[in-house]
Parts: C-alpha cells; structure tokens; sequence
C-alpha cells in the first residue's frame, strides 16, 4: 500500500485523535501503524557529531542506514533544536567517495613510498603497521614513533590509545588535534584553578544579565547555544550582548555593544578593564581576600618556532615559559595602571565609549555576566595569558561559579573535553588533569594498568606542531593519525608538514572515512566507521559525558578506531617493544602482547557480552569476546573519582540525557568550587579552588607582547582564518551534504570593499593570497556575513581545493604549543578581474 504525503499525515492525525478518545482506529490508520515497511523506524539517542556543544539527536534508522535525524526534545542542551549541520547528520556517512577497504602505495607487489595505492587485506595491513612499529622502535627507540589523534575520538578511542603508545609502546608521541584549538583552555585552565574545564554550565546563560563574546562568533560556530543567548536577550531587555572580534560577524547582529578591534589587542584591553575595576573600586575585596592569590607572568618567552629562529632565538625565557612568581594585590594594581582608558583605545582601535562600557559591565556588583570565547582568544601566541586575563575580571569581581556568572571557555570539538582533556591525550598529560612529568601521576597510571614502575616515560613527547617538524626531519619514522585531517589544517603546510609526511624515511597511516587531503598524502589508509556505526561516548563543554549505542553497521570492512587500535595490539609482542630491564620487573609478560597486557587483562576483559543490549549491534565487542567499552570506560574512570574528576557508572550514561561532572553518589554537579553545589567544597567555605594546594585561584599579570608576524610594506595585509556556519573544520563530512555544499560551494577570501577598489578589483576577482610560506589562489567577496576592516583579509579553512594553511605561519603559545592561526600577513596579486 502507498500513502501520499496528505494521506499520510491525515492518517496519523486520525490515529492520534482516535486514541485519545479510546476509539476504534479508522482503516486508514490501523494499517500505517502495523505495516512495518511504511512506518517502523528505530528512533535512538546520541549526541552530534559536530561541535562542542553537545546537541542530543534522535536518530531513525531502516534496513541498516540513517535514514532521519532531528533534535532530542529530552536534552537540556539543545531542547529539540538542531542547527543546519545538525539537520544534515543523516547524510554524513553516505557520501559516494566512503571508503571501505584497506588502501596500501604499493610497486611490484611490495610496499613502496613513491608506490600507487592499492586494496589489501587488513591482515596485511596490520601486520604491515606492526613490522613498521617494531622495526622503528628496535632501530630508533620508542620516540621514534607516534600518533595524532584527535577530539573527535569516543572516550574509550581516546583511552586504548592512550594506553597503547604511553604504556604499551612507551613513548608520550601522542597528541590530539585539540592542540590547534583548545591547548591554550587548558593550559589557562590548570594555571588559574589548577584543574581543567568550566566552573559553571549552560544554565548560567538563563541567569546571566551580560554577555560578553571575546573571539568567538557563537552565532554561526557555536548557534544552539546562541539562539538561548538570543532568547535570554529579547526575552530580558535589560540583558546586554558585547562582542569583541577583530572582523563583524553575524554574532553582531545581537550586539548591544560591538566592537571591532586590532589584531593582537585583546591583552591591552583586558588589563585596562582590570585597572578600572581596581582604581573605581569595583573589587570585590571579601572574595579576593578570601580566595585569590596573586603572580605575575614570567615574559620574553618566544613563539613556539623552531629554535634557530631569530624570534625564538633572542627569547629570553623560552625554555620555561610556563613559570610565575608571587606578587601582592598592591603590585598587581600597579603593574594594570599603565594600561589607561587612552592606551587601550589607541591600541585597540575601540572607541573609548565602547571600552568604558565594557569595563562598567564587569565592575558593576549587580550584573551577573558571562564570557564566551573559542579560537579567536586561544589560537594567539598569548593565548595562555589571556584566558588567564578573563579570569581577572571574574575573579577580582567574584562573578565566578554562581548561577550567571562564568567564564565559559567554548569547545570546537565534540569530545575535545571528554577525549582529549580528560582521558588526557595530550603529550604531557594522563587522565585527570594528570601529567606525564609527575612521579606521582606516572605510579598512579601504572597501578591501575598493572605494569611495572618506569613504564610510563617521564617527559612529555612531541606535540601537534612539533611532530610535524621530528617527520621533517627523520626524527620521526612511523607516525598514525586518526580522525584528524591535518594536512589540510595544520600550519605551514609545504614549510612542515607535506615535507614530512613525504619523507622518504616515514611510514604514514590515516584512520578516516572519507579519502581527506591527508589521508592522500599517507602511506596506509584504514577505512574507519563513523559516529553511530559504533557504539561511543563524548564529553562537551560543559563537562557532560553522553554516551550512544552502534545504531547501524558500517560499510564494507570499514572498523572503528578503537577496534584498529586494539587489533593492531595483537600483532605486536611486549619484547619487541619494552628493553630488557622492564621485562625483568614483568616476566610473566614475556611472549604475550600488548593485547594482553593493556586490553586482554583480566581487568578491561572482565565485562562479559551477555551485559551488552541485545537490541543494539556491538562490533568491536563480539570481535574481541568482551564488553571492550564497558572494561576500558569503568578502568579509565579509576582515575577521576575521589580526585574531583569522579564519573559515574558506565550503565547509568546510557539511561541517561549526560551526566555533568564531578557525579559524586549518582548525583551530577553543575557549579563546581561553590559551597552547596559541588561536593568537594568544604561546608562553611564559600568557594574553594581546591585545584590548587591553597585551594585559592591565581590572578596572573601579563604584559602586551607583539604578534610573531605583522604586516609590512611587502606584505601589506592581516590574514585571519576561520570557519562558516554550513561547514565544519576541514569540510570532509560537511561538503559531502549536497544542501550544505550547494550553500557554500567554495571559501572565498573576504577583503574590505575600500581596499578592493583601489587595488582596481571587483567582487569576484581572482587573487592569489601569498604569505612568506605558500600561496593560493581566491576569489574576492566584499559582501555577505563577514565584513572585514581594511587592511585584514578573512578565509575559512573548510576547502580542500584551497588550502590556506599552505599561509599560515608556524607560530604557538609557547605555554600550550597551540598554533596562532589569526595572524600571519600576506599580499594579494590579481590573476584575473571580475
């Protein structure tokens, strides 16, 4: 039987009417309800795939395939909305390019550098990656391989690697993409409260009366949580919206106060801020007194470039830049006084109206206030320093960890929080803010996953940036990435990072599902499964764990992560990767591998598969004979709890909407340090920061330092890259949507319309963007969403046709080693006129 569209929805009107009112079903309806081939869908929860706030969808699925998406009326994050790649998730997994099988460069039957790609087995390809693994790490050491992952990784993706290269191959070279984009949250994070992530949650944004967004376009990057900003806004009309950015967005259209600021000025403003807090007497001096502590920032600490780099050279500090000392409140107002009303706005471009007002918001007792920043504060090579700035003003206002009132560091990933920072792959780090560098730490690791003292190396590895430059220069000989696109997003692309992955002495391996620019440019490729072709887990912004069940299978012999990482284990043996001075603390471990050791334990394998649910596919799980998720999740939440990181049990995530941590006693937490919300607040305290041993949070001074690059008479203009509301990082999924490719077909270079006349050109001129580093060639816009100042040009990253990474310099946060990609400069020569 066929219904039309009308048939079909007067028919289930009926049914709903008739049911009602306890009546009989007319025929009609009685037959749409019970034929399963028109109607049955499985209707299941998992959060989106896209950014970091962590949207809860509701997936349908028929006959082994996605078949509709829409938002989950249950969750509190996005109350049954979805943005417009959100609506599109249904289509992601589907494009026509999915890969499938194994791919290997091959000549004659053999491997070969410079060979074609052809289809293997996995069994081959497995058990090529182990010869490479093994072979590299006998002939160069275990520093001679690594791993870039990404915060696009489930929680237990980001675990077994974890495990398998800290603990299993022994070296720290394993890091996400989340180096790019929240490296500096973090480091920021630990240095202030000595514990990583937000104090407060998206409720605060129904109780805040300001909103201030400093480098961050909430309205396109981040829109679910914009459109209740938005509703708090028209809903309160005394509620304000300032937005600082160095270009206009559409995050503009709601702005109160908007302002459009110079390149690098964000330390002068926020210090001045500081200073008028202090010298009008806005202090909150009971809350300061009772828990702030005061250092200033060591300085001449470099940019993160290599180190035969004049820049990086004639640094003073660059060493150690992660260093402080202590200062008084009387030093602190001293050293802020400088930063005067007049300097910041010839500094920042800011009309003085436009500072003042700003700084009375944060300085009046009765305005609850909000910040909200992404990329625009951490991608700068003082990123550390000014998420440390923003908390100044929370902290010497106590407008922190109350309902309204937060900071809140935005997250571009989907479990950049949940993957990256917590189970802590990162190259210095362990899960639960834990660090590779403490003794401490490393024993705590090592007792949990059983091994023997010095398992666990004891100086962090190379980071994001600096594994592309060990590949470069051979350092580096077999290297996986999973996840992550990193040709097409990292820096300097034909400097560093293409050097190295076509280095005739590296073995490149890609996890992805799709045949990405880096994937392209690699050695191996893996065909991987993709969000609910497996079962996951992710952690957002706001500390919430959600976890989703294997929805459907994925195509051909594509495998998850997890399974890759866990299959591969069982192809390298514990002696041809550990010396023989470990072995001897272990011998019970001679012969067996590294699935035995880290997965295969008695411990990770102590969950058996009749505890999976039967109305869910699990492939990893019935692969390997055990409920691997369930071991690896209930093994790394050992490392939380009692330690102000607590998780709750893993059965109690798949009933629920997401849990916000600390969850202490099955009880979630939503503002953490407050006396009466979060549980590791001692009664009668107030507040405490009890991240740090005084369990007070620092105040840090930092000075106004110059970017790594400016523009000059031969490079005349600011280069600022970014992202659009319809593609997503790289555009691998998003520009397989047709709807969504169909709107934004291409990245144009956005330029001010002033600047284009007098050079002669129209809108839809062909240029070519050049930097000291590469070149690509553009077409003008000076119209649409994004309205630049002269002298600055804007240019999303999403196209893989025009790779702008090929401009951008090199250049970290020399505390967090996360890249600047919001300074470079750049000249503009015509191709062609419009």
């Amino acid at each position: 039987m066929k219904l039309t569209r009308r048939e079909f929805v007067k028919a289930n009107a009926a049914a709903a009417a008739a049911a009602a009112a306890g009546l009989a079903l007319p025929a009609a309806a009685n037959n749409l309800i019970t034929n399963a081939d028109l109607t049955r869908l499985t209707w299941s929860k998992a959060p989106c795939r896209f950014c970091g706030t962590g949207c809860s969808v509701m997936v349908a699925t028929r006959d082994n395939r996605i078949v509709a998406t829409h938002g989950d009326m249950q969750s509190e994050v996005n109350r049954g909305l979805n943005c417009v790649k959100g609506y599109f998730l249904s289509k992601i997994l589907y494009g026509r390019d999915r890969l499938t099988k194994p791919l290997l460069r091959k000549r004659n039957g053999l491997y070969a550098k410079d060979g074609e790609f052809e289809e293997v087995s996995w069994d081959e390809a497995l058990d090529v990656m182990a010869e490479k693994f093994t072979t590299a790490i006998r002939e160069h050491g275990p520093d001679s391989v690594g791993m870039f992952g990404s915060g696009q990784w489930t929680i237990w993706e980001g675990y077994a690697a974890l495990k398998l290269f800290k603990a299993g191959l022994r070296t720290n070279n394993i890091d996400p993409n989340a180096r790019h984009c929240m490296a500096s949250a973090v480091a920021g994070f630990m240095r202030t409260f000595g514990s990583d992530e937000p104090m407060g949650v998206y409720d605060d944004i129904e109780h805040a009366d300001a909103f201030v967004l400093w480098g961050s376009n909430m309205a396109e990057m981040h829109p679910i949580l914009w459109t209740r900003v938005t509703d708090r806004r028209l809903s309160h009309p005394d509620t304000e919206v300032a937005v600082l950015s160095v270009f206009q967005h559409r995050s503009f259209d709601l702005a109160d106060l908007p302002m459009v600021m110079k390149p690098n000025a964000d330390i002068v403003i926020l210090n001045y801020i500081a200073n008028h807090i202090i010298s009008t007497g806005a202090v909150n001096q009971d809350f300061v007194g009772k828990h702030v502590s005061f250092h200033l920032a060591i300085d001449d600490i470099g940019y993160g470039l290599r180190p035969d780099d004049p820049r990086e050279r004639n640094a003073k500090n660059w060493a150690d830049p992660n260093t402080w000392t202590d200062m008084s409140y009387e030093a602190f107002a001293d050293y802020v006084r400088p930063y005067t009303l007049e300097r910041a706005v010839s500094e920042s471009g800011v009309s003085e109206a436009s500072l003042k007002r700003l700084a009375a918001i944060y300085a009046d007792p009765q305005k609850k206030v909000m910040t909200f920043w992404t990329m625009g504060v951490n991608q700068h090579t003082r990123g550390v320093w000014i998420n440390n700035l923003i908390y100044n003003l929370h902290l010497l206002t106590g407008k922190i960890a109350t309902p309204g009132n937060s900071p809140f560091s935005l997250t571009g990933q989907p479990s950049a929080c949940g993957t990256a920072r917590e189970v802590g792959t990162f190259t210095h780090r362990l899960p639960a803010d834990m660090l590779v560098a403490n003794p401490e730490h490393r024993a705590k690791a090592e007792g949990i996953w059983r091994v023997p003292e010095g398992t666990v190396p004891t100086t962090p590895g190379y980071h994001a940036v600096l594994q592309s430059r060990m590949l470069k220069d051979g350092k580096l000989k077999v290297y996986w990435t999973q996840v992550s696109n990193n040709v097409q997003a990292g820096p300097n692309v034909d400097g560093e990072i293409l050097p190295g992955w076509r280095n005739p002495e590296t073995f490149i391996i890609v996890s992805d599902i799709y045949p990405t620019v880096s994937a392209q440019a690699a050695d191996l490729i893996l065909p991987a499964a993709g969000w609910v072709e497996k079962e996951g887990a992710f952690g957002n912004a706001e500390r919430r764990t959600q976890f989703w069940h294997q929805l459907v299978n994925a195509p051909g012999e594509a495998r998850s992560d997890l399974w890759q990482l866990v299959a591969l284990s069982q192809r390298i043996k514990v002696d041809d990767v550990w010396p023989d001075e470990l072995l001897a603390k272990a011998p019970e471990m001679r012969g067996k591998t590294l699935y035995d050791l880290l997965y295969r334990n008695g411990k990770v394998d102590r969950f058996p598969l009749d505890q999976l649910n039967p109305d869910y596919e699990n492939s990893e799980s019935r692969h390997f004979g055990f409920y691997l998720q369930k071991g690896l999740f209930e093994e790394y939440a050992e490392f939380g709890r009692g330690k102000g990181k607590d998780l709750g049990s893993f059965d109690s995530y798949h009933a629920a909407r997401g849990l916000r941590w600390p969850v202490v006693d099955g009880q979630e937490t939503l503002w953490r340090y407050r006396e009466g919300s979060d549980p590791y607040v001692e009664a009668g305290s107030g507040f405490q920061f009890y991240g740090n041993k005084d369990k007070r949070a620092r105040i840090f001074a930092a000075p106004f330092d110059p970017p790594a690059e400016t523009p000059d008479a031969e490079y005349p203009f600011w280069l600022c890259t970014g992202r659009v509301l319809e593609h997503w990082h790289t555009g691998s999924m998003t520009r397989r949507v047709p709807e969504l490719h169909k709107a934004v077909p291409e990245a144009l270079l956005y330029m001010h319309a002033d600047d284009a006349r007098e050079q002669g050109w129209r809108r839809g001129s062909e240029v070519n963007v050049i930097s000291r580093r590469g070149e690509v060639k553009m077409r003008v816009e000076t119209r649409g969403r994004v309205k630049v100042p002269k002298g600055l040009v804007y240019v999303p990253f999403f196209d893989a046709n025009r790779l702008i990474n090929k401009l951008t310099l090199d250049a970290t946060d020399p505390i967090s080693k996360q890249t600047d990609y919001k300074k470079c400069a750049v000249r503009l020569e015509l191709v062609s006129l419009a």
